[in-house]
């Protein structure tokens, strides 16, 4: 889901990035006479309403949940979250066949499992999902709370008590119901201007179709079902590790492997250190090498993404847009020259309407998306912030602000979202009626699932906390923002706007070297944006998450072919893994169940002198 730029595979508090090409998606494109993946003319396809099945929706609730409770953990420490949209794939694939194998051992017959009901499922999942990241829980959202307000300090030029608002479950369902829908209304009628007329790339969407359209064949439901393992077997690695981890973690967060001065007392005390984050480790074998070398600021990388796909947009846009009428159905469209897969993806495609409930908005963004795979949603969220805290002035800018980013992010990002499946479905032949009653779906589900796996956090843990596992280091970001909006550049402190300025120029003219220079040297240079995060939260993860491109990088050397096929089953394995141990941690933190022991470091002069006041 989301959007990606480079061949990225995270999503950042500023920007969403996904695979364009799945590394294990390579080997699934391989065709022979017998079983071909674009042999489409021949494929039976059910009705609309029978592509979404009870089962169906069963295993998007489960994989949704699942999926949110990652999404926070990762987004309440470092921001940055790796794209899904395969694990989802690959789990609705393993979770409809072991249903169907189930009741075939018992003697029940049971609906085949189709490519169009997989492609639904996956779509249910990544839109609720998609919601634990652009519902603001850790950006805009919690920005807003008593903590924030308290950790930037009661003295902060613009921070007021004023613009406090402590989340609560009921306020926030309601928020997000009310805000959610509008982008997947806003792009309906163009459906057919941005997957067929213009014929878009949406690469995470194409990605995603390649991937669904190869496990129902038999040569790729052979290699889906050998991944499903790898990814169910690293996820009992994960999951267990991490309980492992559990028993030495002390009371508080100073103890344990979390807190290991695996490379000096002296790195450590400045978060530099390998902290045995299976999480981390799964994220870097899913981001390419390029990602860990970068040295620059998100503002600049920010703007300068924003300023160059706005162009690219604007010029695609002239050459295509030469007709005032936008066509949404293609009633009497002459189609000639097509090949009979081609034709028959457009005759599914096209054959329901989807009623013109609202007009057009969020087109710019959605457009790019198409063309770059890079959604702008953050972005425009936090020109909305700028817009709206500095319209509000002191008479609460500061919430206007935040709240305006809410709106905006929910709307861009839900619009594009549902363009790149609208592009899944349409090649893997699923109806865009059910499409678009999927992501209604997913995105109810969102609504609820969402602030209710937060709540788990919210309760158990101790969110925000700067000293603690989970510092949200996005929501003072927002906050800062917001005020910045508010008091201008007077709110800064000594020397910082020179500093900022300085970073934002080297942002943009790094991103220029990068896009002008030649392949074969742009690849050395660094992403500005990728390295921003450790200037607020520390290396610590950053180190983990190179481990993890190390293994790639290796495994890529002794057997491309394997870590292709494999390397983001593993991945999905150790992230889900992980993150779902965050449920039985959260039921033993609120029955007050404390580690049995505190596996602590000292510096060898330190615990001798300790040891002989004993």
């Amino acid at each position: 889901m989301g959007a990606g730029g480079d061949s990225e595979s995270s999503r950042t508090g500023d920007a969403i990035w996904t695979v364009d090409e799945s590394p294990i998606l390579s080997p699934l494109l391989a065709k022979d006479e017998d079983d071909r993946l674009d042999t489409l003319a021949d494929v039976e396809v059910p009705p609309w309403d029978e592509q979404i099945t009870f089962r169906g929706i069963l295993v998007s609730i489960l994989l949704g949940a699942m999926f949110c409770i990652i999404t926070h953990k990762l987004n309440f420490v470092i921001g940055v979250i790796p794209s899904l949209n395969v694990a989802a794939g690959l789990l609705g694939f393993f979770f409809i066949k072991l249903w169907t194998g189930t009741l075939s051992q018992l003697g029940f017959w049971s609906k085949p499992f189709t490519r169009q009901e997989n492609t639904v499922i996956q779509t249910t999942v990544v839109s609720c999902y998609g919601l634990a990241f652009s519902g603001g829980f850790g950006s805009y959202l919690l920005a807003m709370d008593q903590k924030t307000y308290e950790i930037l300090g009661l003295d902060y030029p613009g921070n007021s008590a004023e613009d406090v608002k402590n989340p609560s479950l009921g306020w926030m369902i309601a928020f997000l119901f009310t805000v959610s829908f509008v982008g997947l209304l806003a792009l309906v009628p163009l459906r057919k201007i941005m997957v067929i007329d213009y014929a878009l790339t949406y690469p995470s969407g194409t990605a995603t179709a390649v991937l669904i359209n190869s496990f129902h064949t038999s040569q790729g439901a052979d290699v889906a079902r050998k991944q499903v393992r790898c990814l169910g077997k690293h996820f009992t690695i994960s999951f267990f590790w991490s309980f492992f981890k559990w028993f030495f973690s002390g009371i508080g967060d100073s103890c344990g492997f979390d807190n290991f001065p695996s490379l000096g007392f002296l790195a450590y005390n400045n978060k530099i250190f390998f902290d045995f984050s299976l999480t981390y480790i799964g994220v870097g074998l899913i981001c390419p090498h390029i990602v860990f070398i970068a040295i620059a600021l998100v503002l600049g990388d920010g703007l300068y993404n924003f300023v160059k796909i706005l162009f690219v947009t604007a010029k695609a846009i002239h050459k295509q847009y030469k007709s005032q009428q936008l066509p949404t159905r293609g009633e009497g469209e002459e189609v000639v020259n097509l090949s009979p897969d081609e034709k028959k993806r457009r005759d599914v495609f096209l054959m329901e309407g989807i009623p013109n409930w609202v007009a057009v908005l969020a087109f710019c963004n959605s457009y790019g998306t198409g063309l770059t795979d890079w959604s702008l949603a953050s972005t425009y969220g936090k020109l909305g912030l700028f817009v709206f805290a500095s319209w509000a002035g002191n008479n609460g800018g500061v919430m206007a602000g935040l709240t305006a980013c809410g709106v905006m992010m929910s709307i861009v990002s839900t619009a594009a979202d549902l363009m790149q499946d609208f592009k899944t479905g349409y090649l893997t032949l699923s109806s865009p009626r059910s499409m678009f009653v999927s992501q209604i779906l997913g995105t109810a589900l969102g609504c609820v699932i969402a602030p209710l796996t937060f709540w788990i956090f919210w309760t158990a843990f101790d969110i925000g906390s700067q000293t603690g596992e989970y510092k949200v280091p996005n929501a003072i970001i927002f906050q800062e923002m917001a005020i910045l909006g508010v008091a201008g550049f007077s709110a800064l402190p000594q020397h910082c706007l020179e500093l900022c300025i300085g970073f934002f120029i080297f942002a943009i003219v790094t991103n220029l070297i990068r896009d002008t220079a030649p392949p074969k040297y742009a690849q050395f240079i660094p992403i500005p944006m990728a390295m921003a995060i450790p200037f607020y939260i520390g290396a610590y993860f950053a180190i983990d998450m190179f481990v993890g491109t190390v293994i790639l990088f290796v495994w890529e050397k002794l057997n491309r072919k394997e870590s292709e096929v494999y390397a983001g089953a593993l991945a999905s394995g150790l992230i889900c893994g992980d993150g779902i141990w965050t449920i039985p941690a959260a039921i033993l933190s609120l029955s007050k169940i404390n580690p049995p022991i505190c596996m602590t470091f000292l510096p060898a002069a330190e615990a001798a002198k300790n040891m002989l006041n004993l």
